[in-house]
């Protein structure tokens, strides 16, 4: 990273490094690049106080093209990483980059814990339900008949959803969206960054080599308006080109239900968004294209304590001395010396 202090209104183009971008022609990922860095120069984040952490994957090659510290760690293991550096130096800004197989396959557990002890991290996953680095085997996304490399007569696994691994993990802040929308995007990142404690934010990311389209059913321009549902606390859960369509509880299965402004009966009880009611965050976490509009935005935030080691809890009784040092501690008690 440059030494040279950050400037005290920074643009976008300053978080940008002098490593040359390379992604295949057209990925996803330089969308997200962008918003990243236009979330970070509408923050004004010193580049001095920021810090990207990231695995293995297509997506973990953002470290290099952002003008900040940056650590490129191995597969799956970046979340484990970050909690270190987070630990260690609270004062650092730190961002986990990681992708739905690095992610969710070699990496599902280091993300479980780092989200149930809600260490301070910003965590975005780059889900484009592919292994695009490794030439596009299926990955714990992948929908079911996807064909593959490794899966020439279509993927029999049920696929994982991302947002819903996080909210069963312990999240206390859970949040979608897109890579080109570029208006919200930015916003979904500051939010996270501005929650204390643990962010986890599901990015929809095209793969044009290997699973391009697969968001088309909502995520392609003429489908948008009914199959998005951009979610905002206090704010009725409407979408359609006119907002025409609601969703409501059907109490009877406990589910979510598509309703037409024009049935005034039914339209009596649309849901109004509740970002703090984790129930409601996972229905809406559930909802699935083309039966369901795409739930967008911040589906679940509850702050909650924050992990951190330079305040640990003191121990309220028993025989150990909140003041021992570690050291002693260690030594305490019976010992063995291994003679050679």
């Amino acid at each position: 990273m440059n030494a040279v202090v950050s400037p005290a209104n920074p643009s976008p183009a300053d978080y940008a490094s002098d490593q040359q971008v390379r992604w295949c022609p057209g990925c996803g990922d330089y969308a997200i690049l962008k918003g990243i860095q236009r979330t970070l120069a509408e923050l004004a984040i010193p580049r001095e106080q920021l810090a990207f952490v990231s695995g293995i994957g297509c997506s973990s090659r953002l470290p290099y093209y952002l003008e900040t510290y940056g650590f490129h760690t191995i597969h799956g293991r970046a979340p484990a990483f970050a909690t270190g550096i987070k630990l260690t130096n609270p004062a650092l800004d730190v961002w986990v980059i990681t992708g739905d197989g690095d992610g969710l396959s070699i990496g599902g557990n280091h993300l479980l814990h780092a989200l149930r002890r809600n260490v301070n991290l910003q965590i975005l996953l780059f889900n484009n339900e592919i292994y695009g680095l490794t030439k596009g085997q299926y990955s714990p996304t992948s929908r079911m008949g996807t064909r593959s490399p490794s899966t020439p007569f279509g993927s029999v696994d049920a696929p994982l959803l991302p947002a819903a691994f996080a909210l069963g993990a312990g999240a206390r802040f859970v949040a979608r969206a897109i890579d080109k929308d570029q208006r919200r995007l930015p916003s979904v990142l500051a939010r996270a960054h501005d929650h204390p404690g643990a962010s986890f934010v599901e990015i929809f990311q095209n793969c044009i080599v290997y699973n391009d389209d697969t968001f088309a059913s909502f995520a392609g321009r003429e489908h948008a308006a009914s199959r998005q549902i951009h979610v905002q606390h206090g704010a009725p859960l409407v979408f359609g080109v006119d907002g025409e369509k609601g969703l409501r509880l059907d109490a009877a299965t406990a589910t979510l239900e598509i309703v037409d402004r024009g049935d005034v009966e039914a339209w009596a009880e649309v849901l109004v968004h509740d970002e703090k009611n984790p129930v409601l965050a996972g229905l809406l976490a559930a909802l699935r294209p083309p039966a369901f509009p795409l739930a967008l935005g911040v589906l679940y935030c509850n702050p909650g304590p924050v992990y951190r080691l330079d305040a640990p809890p003191r121990p309220s009784k028993g025989d150990i001395d909140p003041d021992e040092s570690l050291n002693r501690l260690l030594r305490k008690g019976t010992t063995w010396v291994v003679e050679p």
